[in-house]
């Protein structure tokens, strides 16, 4: 039963990633023509991506009997998930399709390293390694995966931000032409990010306790300074920097979009930065 539904996992998987590349292929056209329909398309293929997605993801809880935390291609795959999965919120929540070609590429590179640089021996469900078994874990992750999919939209938010500010000072220069014609006015994208964070900010924060008292529970330390736990609090800091800067000094527009930028750099290099160059307890994921 479990090799049937390990197939099915993968077929999930594979139309996930099929329906996530033609979704941002579909977003990058429509961005630089005019048919809605396009658009339309875009929107509805991406959809399906993240009904595949789900599927991938519980049918991995089901077939391994726990949620899908234990290596580094789960937390992948649930951390895709995040980021579509707030992405499609916000087109619409506040109608922003425009963002979906510069969020839907952060996703299809992530499945891209999946499958260029994790063999099938890392993709097979495994049992859960003595560390992981506690339910602060997957809070912990859950956490993670929401707030991390929140910023790599801010990210997006960010980039648009300071490509139609390159444009002229208020971003007009170009307003009837090329893609920038397709993004929103300035102030609605820095808004727009700074509510994006402040959502993810008190999630990235609740990660960390949580993974504080899981740390206490499976290595009896609350806090070890091991290389995961110090990027995610320079992350902390990037972001705790970016709102204490707008709410106490009123920093907006440009310099506020660097600070997302560089905060989303900081989170990409708390994954794979330190997996991949400072091995850690974290090495699993």
């Amino acid at each position: 039963m479990n090799q049937g539904l390990q197939s099915l996992e993968t077929s999930a998987f594979y139309v996930m990633v099929m329906a996530y590349t033609l979704g941002m292929l579909l977003y990058w056209i429509w961005i630089g023509s005019k048919k809605e329909l396009i658009g339309r398309f875009a929107t509805y293929i991406t959809a399906i991506g993240l009904i595949a997605n789900t599927a991938a993801v519980l049918l991995r809880m089901f077939i391994s009997g726990h949620p899908p935390l234990s290596n580094g291609y789960e937390f992948l795959l649930t951390f895709v998930w995040g980021i579509v999965a707030v992405y499609l919120f916000a087109e619409f929540r506040y109608k922003l399709k425009a963002l979906g070609a510069f969020v839907t590429p952060i996703s299809f590179l992530l499945l891209i390293f999946i499958i260029m640089s994790m063999g099938p021996e890392e993709r097979i469900a495994q049992a859960v390694p003595p560390a992981l078994k506690s339910q602060w874990l997957t809070f912990h992750v859950v956490t993670a995966m929401f707030a991390y999919g929140a910023f790599a939209v801010s990210f997006g938010l960010g980039i648009m931000y300071l490509l139609k500010l390159s444009k002229g000072e208020d971003g007009k220069k170009s307003s009837s032409q090329g893609i920038i014609s397709r993004f929103p006015e300035l102030d609605k994208l820095d808004e727009l990010a700074y509510k994006v964070v402040g959502f993810a900010f008190p999630l990235l924060t609740l990660c960390i306790i949580t993974g504080a008292i899981w740390a206490n529970y499976a290595w009896g330390t609350y806090w070890s300074w091991d290389p995961k736990e110090t990027w995610s609090l320079i992350t902390w800091i990037i972001y705790a920097g970016y709102l204490h800067a707008r709410l106490m000094y009123g920093w907006k527009g440009k310099r506020a979009a660097w600070l997302a930028v560089f905060g989303f750099a900081a989170v990409l290099f708390t994954f794979f930065g330190v997996n991949y160059f400072l091995p850690g307890l974290h090495s699993y994921a």
